[in-house]
């Protein structure tokens, strides 16, 4: 173990406790509303909102004071604000409000991010394992022949949703040898995982990221930075569990386990 090593997830740790508290970070999510053709009213936002073809429609008076990112004054009127799958995604503020409109297979839902929130408010870190350089291993990525696949899994929000899955990485541990699905998000790698301490030391699941492949396949699986999904830290997000053959039947003491309150 390197002194480098360790100042790196140090780094990477505290890095992760300020995104999650920023004023409109994870723990700042009050509220994900999903909307259809009909009008509707948000609970604590003003205006009129539903949802059609091209994103989340709102119709409000300027003396609502609600500002789509980039315009000139408040919106007066109806607009159009596209969801965050759109490359020319929008927002939206009131006060200190900020609004996201997202797009999930095929449904459209306004997020409320409020600096406020009781979650932030409580918030006193993250708990995780000390840094242990025999969980950091190496793995060789194969991917799946054609394209990738989907499965469906359950997610934190009761709902069942397909999870894109690239390939597998194979990986030695504590001289096991053993297989996890995992995506791609850009270049780098991504998996959801379980383990022997999900539910009781850890969070009952969690995320890994791994660099990107070299041409043979080769990377390196962390999981002292196998971290806590947004659901951990918000009910309002709507992670997914792990795929069939990603609970893995030991215990891994390493990365993130537990949101801390005061």
């Amino acid at each position: 173990m390197t002194a480098t090593a360790v100042e790196d997830w140090k780094h990477w740790s505290d890095a992760r406790a300020a995104s999650v508290s920023a004023p409109h970070g994870q723990l700042a999510l009050t509220g994900t509303h999903w909307l259809a053709a009909e009008q509707v009213e948000i609970p604590g936002l003003p205006g009129l909102w539903w949802a059609d073809a091209e994103g989340v429609r709102l119709r409000a008076a300027a003396g609502d004071g609600i500002t789509v990112a980039g315009a000139d004054g408040p919106v007066d009127g109806e607009v159009l604000l596209r969801a965050d799958t759109d490359p020319a995604a929008d927002t939206a503020t009131l006060g200190d409000l900020v609004l996201v409109p997202i797009e999930r297979e095929g449904e459209l839902a306004l997020r409320v991010f409020d600096p406020a929130a009781p979650r932030r408010a409580a918030f006193a870190g993250i708990s995780a394992y000390p840094y242990a350089p025999e969980w950091a291993v190496p793995a060789t990525y194969t991917p799946f022949e054609g394209e990738a696949q989907s499965v469906v899994v359950p997610n934190a929000d009761g709902k069942d949703r397909p999870l894109v899955i690239t390939g597998r990485i194979e990986f030695t541990v504590a001289g096991e040898h053993r297989a996890l699905t995992v995506g791609r998000s850009g270049d780098r790698l991504t998996g959801v995982i379980a383990d022997a301490t999900s539910g009781t030391d850890t969070y009952r699941f969690r995320f890994i990221t791994l660099p990107a492949p070299d041409a043979e396949g080769r990377t390196v699986l962390d999981f002292n930075r196998a971290y806590l999904p947004p659901c951990a830290f918000a009910d309002h997000f709507i992670c997914p569990f792990p795929p069939p053959g990603n609970r893995l039947d030991f215990a891994v003491e390493a990365g993130e386990k537990q949101v801390l309150t005061r």
